[in-house]
């Protein structure tokens, strides 16, 4: 009779820590998914981040690249991804361009500024060889 007493005490448990706390993060994640509308980021089951465009019911057009949509079916979405918020941030800070009278002195390494183009120390380099290496 204990040993009855204790294995549905063990199955107790394990639902209780195993198996419940799953079931709670799968429905979240459908609920993410199904709740995923025009202008969110996603990542899909393949590994590839886009845009939503355009929602019909369990189909999607998902944008990847400038011009390039590809449909799918909401089963094909892994992450609705959260929003960027420090872009903004990431763009006020492209926009500061270092002199290269203020830059800092590095070793074997060209300073870069905008409009220019990096000088490689190898004599006629050609970028197609450089590929191959």
């Amino acid at each position: 009779m204990s040993f009855l007493i204790v294995m549905v005490l063990l199955l107790v448990v394990m639902y209780v820590m195993m198996i419940r706390p799953q079931r709670q993060r799968q429905q979240a994640q459908q609920t993410t998914i199904e709740g995923a509308g025009v202008g969110d980021d996603i990542l899909t089951s393949g590994g590839i981040y886009g845009t939503i465009t355009h929602v019909e019911d369990d189909d999607i057009v998902v944008e990847i690249a400038d011009g390039l949509s590809v449909h799918m079916t909401r089963r094909g979405i892994a992450a609705v991804l959260p929003p960027d918020e420090d872009e903004e941030e990431d763009d006020e800070d492209e926009e500061d361009v270092v002199d290269a009278d203020e830059a800092p002195e590095l070793e074997d390494e060209a300073v870069v500024t905008s409009g220019e183009q990096a000088v490689t120390s190898e004599p006629d380099s050609d970028p197609a060889t450089a590929d191959r290496r």
